[in-house]
């Protein structure tokens, strides 16, 4: 296919998201059933257009002052792939396969059209009803904040300690061009640019021995953070399909009692693979059965409860750029409320001296620093971790880290203007010893 006719194809697979509200992955891999002539390149290029109009939805279509999903791809042109006016007619010319040519109105909108008295909402292209939130957390750098959050994210590997260690698969994996995170130090990291194809993790001999897992280095730095440690009794409370489980139990070293369970049962289906890849041979998972407690018969013995919560995913827009356009307010009341229950849950688990590490891939302050002050202000017998402390187990990393993450006294949180990870709240409440 010509990058004309890419074009057009992402105008088509853009209007088909909108008009049948289906999400983009979904629309994308209909899209490569129904057309077998487009190659691995095509999809793949024409995939990073569509998720790059995605991310770049309300800015563009202002820009361009019209929101039809040709106006949102031209617009996009622009702002994400720096291209001009005359570029962009180049490939809009109008011959078989093409976009019609530019009108008199577009090409203007493109030459002299910016973003300069665009409102924050629109600049910074997130929904307009969050912007008390990120203005409560990020104030005037909100604009700044959520362009970083609406940009490609890296493809992130954690290294299994398990099994191997972080040089030897620098070396074994350099065919993909990985370089070691910046503040894990289990972390590898593959760039992708706009046009990239996918470099198929899961055929590298190194993920079918379990020698590295897909993980963004926010994720592995929220389990380290945590600071299993060998010997602990360690419950995974949101388990799910267990990326955290594993860094945790590598964390541990294989020693002590690692419990993963998750109140969706399907959300467990891939864990015991997955554990079973990796080596791991101290970890329980429970899947819930009926309305029985699947850690009945745990009361106050947990050195540490680890609750990957349940949230509105607003870290995650990266990887996810279509989520923050279908999600409403209410998606916000609905996680709240879970948060408070698993976190009231958590509670009656943790021994005396035992912690809790919270974690949410959230950016917004009533599922992060609210939801911590108000759970202390519920269970007085649990006193906030300082987050200087709480850092100290990144090592000679610490201070930089400390310095680049946004803190409060309930936690820190990254972002990927701050660190170059998805968004993610990390904090740790202990019980004091009675």
């Amino acid at each position: 296919m010509t990058p004309a006719a890419r074009l057009s194809a992402a105008i088509e697979l853009i209007d088909t998201i909108d008009a049948q509200r289906v999400p983009a992955a979904k629309a994308l891999k209909e899209w490569g059933t129904a057309h077998r002539f487009a190659g691995s390149g095509d999809r793949a290029a024409i995939s990073g257009l569509v998720w790059d109009v995605l991310r770049r939805r309300a800015s563009s279509a202002w820009l361009m002052q019209d929101d039809t999903p040709r106006a949102r791809l031209l617009g996009m042109l622009k702002l994400e792939r720096g291209m001009n006016a005359d570029a962009i007619a180049a490939l809009c010319d109008g011959s078989r396969f093409a976009p019609e040519p530019l009108t008199d109105v577009e090409r203007e909108a493109l030459t002299s059209r910016s973003l300069e008295q665009a409102p924050a909402h629109i600049a910074g292209d997130y929904p307009a009803w969050l912007e008390p939130y990120l203005a409560q957390v990020f104030g005037d750098d909100r604009v700044t904040e959520a362009t970083a959050m609406a940009s490609r994210a890296p493809l992130d590997l954690r290294v299994n300690t398990l099994k191997a260690k972080r040089e030897k698969v620098l070396s074994s994996l350099a065919h993909l061009g990985v370089e070691p995170t910046p503040w894990s130090p289990l972390g590898l990291r593959i760039e992708l640019g706009a046009d990239a194809r996918n470099p198929g993790i899961h055929a590298e001999e190194d993920f079918i021995k379990g020698a590295i897992e897909v993980q963004d280095e926010g994720s592995q730095l929220a389990a380290l953070l945590s600071a299993a440690k060998p010997g602990e009794q360690v419950i995974d409370l949101c388990a799910g399909a267990g990326g955290k489980t594993l860094a945790l139990a590598a964390l541990m070293q294989g020693k002590g009692r690692l419990i993963a369970t998750d109140m969706d049962k399907r959300q467990l289906a891939p864990i015991h693979e997955r554990l079973s890849r990796a080596g791991v041979h101290n970890a329980d998972v429970r899947t819930p059965k009926g309305d029985s407690d699947p850690l009945a018969d745990i009361r106050a013995s947990a050195d540490l409860v680890l609750i990957d919560a349940p949230c509105t995913g607003t870290g995650t827009w990266r990887r996810n750029p279509d989520a923050k356009w279908r999600m409403r307010p209410g998606a916000l009341e609905v996680r709240l409320k879970e948060q408070v229950s698993v976190l009231d849950r958590a509670a009656a688990l943790v021994k005396p001296g035992g912690r809790i590490a919270y974690i949410t891939c959230s950016v917004l302050p009533p599922e992060n620093g609210d939801q911590i002050r108000a759970f202390v202000a519920r269970h007085p017998e649990f006193t906030l971790v300082p987050p200087a402390e709480t850092v100290t187990v990144l090592g000679d990393k610490a201070r930089e880290f400390a310095g680049a993450v946004l803190q409060s006294p309930e936690g820190l949180l990254m972002t990927p203007r701050r660190t170059g990870t998805d968004g993610f709240f990390v904090s740790i409440v202990r019980r004091q010893k009675s």
